[in-house]
């Protein structure tokens, strides 16, 4: 045997061989490749679209935190600015029920001083004119008397 002509065969064989892989080993190959990359490509996308949904949904999440804080905020402030017109209220009532009170009290003090004053004057006539009538001893009757009485309590 040559070593030519075996080299040649084998040169022959092994484009054969190249030839064969090329026409039906290669192509189903590179399929499988090309969709394990377009497999790989559209996870990758998908990941990054989840990525940036959760990231939407957490943005999203915080703006309604954000705005439900704000009413809350809204609705405290409300309900405290209505409190403290309740007590101003109240107080104002406290106020005006306490002046009535006061001028209520005031005017009854004002009328027993003054029921007062004149049960006084009627009693300092009356001992005045006891006085004056055990100095006269009875010179003066009970009509003439009541009527010194109303004049003197008049007077004072």
């Amino acid at each position: 045997m040559n070593i030519n002509l075996t080299l040649l065969g084998q040169a022959i064989t092994f484009g054969i061989f190249i030839w064969f892989t090329m026409k039906f080993v290669w192509p189903p190959i590179m399929q499988a490749i090309s969709e394990r990359q377009k497999t790989i490509a559209d996870g990758l996308a998908a990941a990054q679209q989840g990525q940036e949904s959760l990231q939407q949904a957490h943005k999203a999440a915080n703006d309604e935190l954000s705005i439900a804080r704000k009413k809350a905020s809204e609705v405290i402030d409300g309900a405290n600015k209505r409190a403290e017109q309740m007590i101003s209220a109240a107080q104002e009532k406290a106020q005006a029920e306490g002046q009535r009170l006061l001028l209520q009290a005031q005017a009854q003090i004002a009328q027993d001083m003054q029921q007062a004053r004149e049960k006084l004057q009627r009693e300092i006539a009356q001992i005045a004119i006891a006085g004056a009538q055990q100095l006269l001893e009875r010179s003066v009757d009970e009509k003439a008397q009541q009527e010194l009485i109303d004049k003197f309590a008049q007077g004072i």
